[in-house]
């Protein structure tokens, strides 16, 4: 099962013509959370300093306030500027348990104009294995669409 095009479509027309990094981060962690069943946790990271991630907008439980880029999946995928997508978190070396339920997860980083980092989508599952590079491929293209030129 991968993320369904219609929400896809949905992020998009919702999206369109909005500037507002938070209210976008928002309206895709909104959607995102409430159309899969796989979803536990859905929402972002933003970058706010040098190296150093906070919770921004989501749905579902407490999230860790700040990460890293040294430590753990989100961190990975914002040092790396590349998904992360991880069958089992208890074999992800330096993984951060924000929540003990989680058992795979897909962290994708959000990159603006230019390369700029501005944060990372983290998708937690409390289903181990849930998610496939096709959930990666189109939450990509989604993220690049929005986010790409700002």
């Amino acid at each position: 099962m991968s993320i369904d095009t219609d929400v896809i479509a949905r992020i998009r027309a919702l999206c369109d013509g909005e500037t507002d990094e938070v209210a976008l981060m928002a309206t895709i962690a909104c959607e995102l959370h409430h159309s899969d069943d796989r979803f536990d946790w859905t929402g972002f990271y933003r970058v706010t300093g040098p190296e150093l991630l906070k919770i921004g907008p989501y749905q579902g439980g407490h999230g860790c306030l700040v990460i890293p880029f040294a430590r753990g999946v989100c961190g990975a995928a914002a040092r790396e500027k590349r998904t992360q997508l991880v069958a089992d978190v208890e074999a992800f070396p330096g993984h951060i348990a924000c929540s003990s339920s989680t058992r795979s997860e897909i962290v994708l980083p959000v990159i603006g104009r230019e390369g700029r980092l501005i944060g990372v989508l983290d998708i937690d599952s409390d289903r181990p294995d849930a998610f496939d590079q096709t959930d990666a491929d189109r939450l990509e293209a989604i993220l690049a669409e929005v986010f790409g030129d700002l």
